[in-house]
């Protein structure tokens, strides 16, 4: 049984840690440049949908306009910690209206 749990930790890292060793050493076009560039924010993006429609049961327009609120905060370039107050702070206001 442990050799089955070590294998399976083995095939799993395998993918993680290969990227990081290939990244490096390969020179990749240009585009494939831009796309890896953008596949954090991808993540990051995916990670937080789920949570802006999901931050008070029932009323998921409460945290799409705090998420709106968000993205303009940060296209007008003004500071994480001020985004994410703002971002807060209008799912305040929205809960108590």
């Amino acid at each position: 049984m442990i050799l089955v749990i070590i294998g399976m930790a083995i095939v799993t890292m395998f993918p993680r840690f290969l990227p990081a060793f290939v990244v490096d050493r390969w020179t990749f076009p240009l585009w494939v440049s831009r796309w890896l560039n953008a596949i954090p924010y991808a993540a990051l993006g995916a990670l937080i949908f789920p949570g802006i429609t999901t931050v008070i049961d029932g009323e998921p327009h409460i945290g799409l306009l705090a998420g709106g609120v968000a993205v303009l905060f940060a296209f007008l370039r003004a500071h994480t910690i001020v985004t994410v107050l703002v971002a807060i702070g209008t799912v305040y206001i929205l809960t108590i209206i």
